[in-house]
């Protein structure tokens, strides 16, 4: 079998412009990065508004391993398959970060015959909108310390200060860190450290902004301290939000590349799904949606993280609801949540994952069955999609299809599209045309007017499984800190663990009757959400003993290797 990267770079592409003009992009509405890269005007906006809305499809997964189950090779397959029965479709995903393409999950184009290309492009660097998010962070870091070195007018509280640097690779080393030694010339000593690009603010509201005036207002709404008097401190106050979005005029634009099957790609922004909603943007997905019969889009992680987030934070916003929910999972993932098997990256696959065992599938269906039931609550078709891997017998798959029929889903059928493309995409693809032409009754999981702490309760008891919430002292005081500024009607952004439904990734299968603990709320004003912090999160990831970047090189004629 060739890997990823040998078969895509064995791909037929053709020219960007053709893609654009098959999708009806006119010539000046894209700006060319080379033969397979654009960058879409934001003006197509305004000629399209009156056009016809397409069916909007978000796929989502249970709670993976940490090898993942294939949701970007499925959510790219789809949209292969929806192509093979006659559709226009537009596929609609996030940009990956440096962090996992250099570390162990690997890059997010897909993979084997359902992949975006091309796609080492795809995988470093892109068209660069990373790079400008983290000089628009940075820049604003080194406004604020100057800020506060020069005279501090504005009586910022150098302990309340929360906006920290960003660098877009895995390095715990920078997690925690001195700055400003060498004496006053240099800064001031004090402690603080790096996230990992995708992870900022300004990601965020890269996805969720709605235009270029829309992200100047957000940007200049980022609260990045407090002063000494308890008043908020924004990059407004300190005039870098201007700059910010200077910088930031061409990252607003979405990417237009295409798949192995030359259908059309957009890729715009990569919010981390844990920290952050883990979606991509609000404004790729309004181009769309105006020029395709069907968009296929995708949601970070299981469905408690990002499809929730994409539910309450990015519909909400976008005004847009899904016509069908795609619940992506893998029969591995199923005998893991038996609680029989550990799975740990970088590490040989346990050889009983690789033989069949139907009593070990059905226990771990309880994942699928709670993920099934979270999806159907809000008023949506889910279609399960069973992703093949060699492994997997017929009779598993079969199993789980019926085992996801009884637990409520719409369909479910086997999606062979890693080995084959479109070809084994187009049964799920007729099964999503088939449930999107079900009446929908989409709801919202809370509404905004009610208390912070009853909007985190309802996620963590109905979402999670918990049996309360427990709040620390400092939670308890930013419930209370929150109301009083008036951000008590944001929406939630929960950052916990991705490993687990619950707050514990040692939690697998369905937990139930926990307690979850709510250790701090940050709130992301300019982006719109409050994010508590729940259980320990990391948002700096680190190497592990044999990072992937370890195989990646380049040959004497300048041709990429070792790239997955």
């Amino acid at each position: 079998m060739l890997s990823d990267l040998e078969i895509a770079q064995s791909a037929k592409m053709k020219h960007i412009s053709e893609i654009a003009k098959s999708i009806g992009l006119e010539e000046d509405e894209i700006e060319l990065y080379g033969r397979h890269k654009a960058k879409i005007s934001l003006d197509v906006l305004k000629r399209i508004k009156k056009n016809k809305d397409g069916k909007y499809i978000d796929v989502t997964a249970i709670t993976p391993t940490p090898l993942g189950e294939g949701k970007t090779v499925n959510t790219i397959g789809l949209s292969l398959g929806l192509n093979k029965i006659g559709k226009k479709v537009i596929t609609a995903i996030r940009q990956p970060s440096l962090g996992p393409v250099f570390g162990i999950k690997g890059g997010a184009a897909g993979g084997g015959y359902s992949q975006v290309v091309p796609m080492e492009d795809f995988n470093l660097h892109l068209t660069g909108d990373i790079h400008a998010i983290g000089l628009a962070h940075n820049l604003c870091a080194a406004f604020l310390d100057n800020s506060i070195l020069k005279g501090n007018k504005l009586n910022i509280d150098p302990l309340s200060v929360a906006w920290r640097r960003v660098v877009d690779i895995s390095d715990r080393f920078l997690r925690n860190i001195i700055v400003g030694l060498g004496g006053s010339n240099d800064g001031f000593p004090k402690e603080s450290g790096f996230d990992i690009t995708v992870a900022s603010e300004v990601m965020a509201i890269l996805a969720l902004t709605s235009g270029l005036q829309d992200l100047r207002e957000r940007i200049g709404r980022i609260v990045l301290a407090m002063t000494k008097d308890g008043k908020p401190v924004t990059t407004e106050d300190i005039k870098v939000a201007g700059a910010m979005t200077v910088l930031l005029k061409d990252a607003i634009k979405p990417n237009l590349l295409q798949t192995l099957e030359n259908t059309p790609c957009l890729v715009h922004a990569g919010p981390f799904a844990n920290i952050a909603h883990g979606n991509s943007s609000i404004i790729a997905d309004r181009i769309a949606i105006k020029l395709a019969d069907y968009v296929v889009t995708e949601s970070g992680f299981g469905a408690d993280i990002g499809a929730e987030k994409f539910f309450n934070i990015k519909c909400r916003l976008s005004g847009m609801v899904p016509d069908v929910m795609v619940l992506v999972c893998s029969i591995r993932a199923l005998k893991m949540h038996s609680g029989d098997f550990n799975i740990v990256a970088g590490k040989p696959m346990d050889e009983g994952l690789l033989k069949e065992n139907l009593d070990a599938v059905e226990r771990g269906s309880c994942n699928l069955k709670k993920h099934i039931e979270n999806l159907k609550s809000y008023g949506v078709p889910v279609v399960v999609a069973v992703n093949k891997f060699t492994a997997d017998t017929d009779r598993e798959m079969e199993m789980v299809k019926k085992l996801s029929i009884q637990a409520g889903a719409d369909d479910a059928v086997i999606s062979d599209v890693w080995a084959n493309g479109g070809e084994g995409g187009k049964e799920l693809a007729e099964a999503v045309v088939k449930a999107a032409e079900k009446p929908g009754k989409f709801k919202f999981l809370y509404e905004l007017d009610i208390p912070i702490r009853e909007k985190i309760e309802t996620i963590a008891k109905k979402m999670y499984g918990a049996k309360e919430v427990d709040f620390s002292p400092v939670a308890e005081k930013k419930l209370k800190q929150f109301t009083e500024m008036g951000l008590d009607k944001l929406p939630i952004c929960m950052a916990k663990t991705h490993l687990s439904i619950s707050h514990d990734p040692k939690l697998k299968g369905r937990p139930e009757g926990f307690v979850f603990p709510v250790r701090d709320i940050m709130a992301s004003v300019g982006a719109g959400f409050l994010y508590p912090l729940c259980g320990q999160m990391r948002t700096m990831p680190g190497l592990p003993t044999n990072p992937a970047g370890n195989n990646v090189d380049i040959d004497k004629d300048g041709k990429i290797k070792g790239l997955f």
